[in-house]
């Protein structure tokens, strides 16, 4: 379809055409060419699509043309005509980034806002006059509650990945802030993915929308070439290093699933001579954004991230990702290597895959009806007479998110936050578990003065064995195989 339709058959307005022929577009993708005439058309809408396709102009650009063609006299300071709540500060930059980038021609007025960085600047800013609010749900009510900021002139509210809102726990935010805004409204949702929870939002929000998808739920890109090489735990940096260097990768997003992991990490390849930069919620947003700019300007070779932080990049023509641990949730995989195949150019996913990651593995590919395909990375040499590692924690149960004051079998709490933070109580205090003052309570047995009894011993094939026995026993062929001729991607 897009290869049919041109920027030109949109009938957007001529200041948005010459920023579309300057950014080198001539034809929408898909989710453009279905989504900008439905918002055009100043109805409600629910899309479904994935990161990669596009679907931030889908919004921008008709937006920008509709408050271009209806002006507002009287406009008070810092008070927007449409407000866009997205989940991160990364993708609050690059939305803001599109917005102008496409409204360079017009006398449109935008703004963003996060939090991680001084709010002074933030409450100077909204004293000026502004058309669109690009904002993260905390930070944008910090400013209701300093009333810096007032919402009741909003015409188009945009909700920008609404699955990841919700997975961070912001599902009470957004109805604080659905609160603040005058009924009549357009409303923009667009997800990734339509679970249970986006349906129940989209029918309290939305009016008869109109409705579009774009790279079904849950589908991976055709021209991302998958491949998994197995390889125990302590050896994965190492082979990361020889990949880089065997194939003389320049770009590479790596994903950890912590915050300790991507420092580690981004530590070990820097000591190997490979520049590495970590990204995720505890590094400052100066360190945030100089380690992505220099990710984009090819500067910096390798950018290690956590989920969330990752959230919202968007670099053209990335052609590696590299999954350093998989995901213990199947979504997250597609999310992930989404980052690299977009707007028709090739790309390679590849995942290292330790034996207890093997039922992660499993789950995703009957995610995405599909068996990845294993290699032998037949060039790769061990190092000798590594030391010995500390057994690694229990992961989540399989399928589960790992929360800091949660046991993997726990239900998630009701507005839970980020899963790379500790979740908060409706009071705003982390949960704890308050001893007794007494010391007797803490133990029955104290009271009695008889003996403790041991636990029971789980059988040896349920103990942790230790680093070196867990992976001495791990099936290493499909690592360390002869030479077949086979090399990793």
């Amino acid at each position: 379809m897009s290869n049919e339709i041109t920027f030109a058959d949109l009938k957007l307005a001529q200041p948005l055409m010459r920023a579309i022929a300057d950014a080198g577009y001539l034809h929408p993708t898909p989710v453009q060419a279905q989504a900008i005439p439905l918002v055009l058309a100043g109805g409600d809408l629910l899309a479904g699509a994935q990161t990669g396709t596009g679907k931030t102009a889908g919004f921008t650009l008709p937006i920008l043309h509709l408050l271009t063609a209806k002006p507002v006299a009287n406009q008070r300071p810092g008070r927007p005509r449409c407000l866009i709540l997205v989940p991160t500060r990364e993708l609050a930059a690059q939305v803001e980034e599109s917005v102008q980038t496409y409204g360079k021609y017009l006398a449109l007025k935008s703004m963003v806002m996060f939090g991680g960085v001084n709010i002074n600047p933030q409450i100077k800013a909204l004293r000026g006059l502004m058309d669109i609010l690009v904002a993260t749900p905390g930070r944008l009510l910090d400013h209701v509650g300093q009333k810096t900021l007032d919402l009741s002139g909003v015409e188009i509210l945009v909700l920008d990945e609404a699955d990841r809102m919700l997975d961070m726990g912001f599902i009470r935010d957004i109805k604080k802030i659905l609160a603040l805004l005058p009924k009549q409204r357009q409303n923009l949702l667009f997800s990734a993915t339509f679970s249970d929870e986006i349906k129940t939002l989209a029918d309290g929000l939305l009016h008869t929308p109109g409705y579009v998808e774009v790279a079904r739920r849950n589908s991976t890109v055709e021209l991302i070439e998958q491949s998994v090489h197995l390889v125990p735990q302590k050896l994965k940096s190492h082979l990361l290093a020889h990949l880089i260097k065997h194939h003389d990768w320049k770009q590479v997003l790596v994903f950890t699933r912590t915050k300790h992991g991507a420092n580690r990490l981004a530590e070990k390849l820097n000591a190997d001579g490979i520049p590495a930069a970590a990204i995720h919620g505890n590094k400052s947003q100066p360190a945030r954004t100089k380690a992505l700019a220099q990710f984009k300007d090819g500067s910096l070779p390798v950018l290690v991230a956590t989920d969330i932080a990752a959230r919202g990049l968007d670099i053209d023509m990335l052609p590696h990702v590299v999954n350093f641990e998989l995901p213990n949730v199947p979504e997250d995989y597609v999310h992930r290597i989404g980052r690299t195949g977009r707007a028709g150019s090739s790309g390679a996913a590849i995942s290292l895959v330790d034996s207890e990651e093997l039922p992660f593995l499993k789950s995703i590919e009957r995610l995405i009806k599909r068996e990845i395909r294993k290699v032998a990375v037949d060039s790769f040499v061990p190092p000798a007479n590594l030391p010995a590692e500390a057994p690694r924690p229990p992961r989540p149960a399989h399928g589960q998110r790992r929360h800091s004051h949660t046991t993997a079998s726990a239900p998630r709490p009701a507005g839970a936050g980020n899963r790379n933070q500790p979740a908060r109580d409706g009071q705003g205090r982390k949960p704890g578990n308050p001893q007794p003052r007494n010391p007797q309570q803490r133990d029955p047995q104290a009271r009695t003065g008889q003996p403790k009894p041991r636990a029971a011993q789980k059988p040896a094939d349920q103990q942790h064995l230790s680093e070196a026995a867990r992976h001495q026993s791990m099936p290493q062929p499909a690592l360390f195989s002869p030479k077949s001729g086979r090399r990793g991607k």
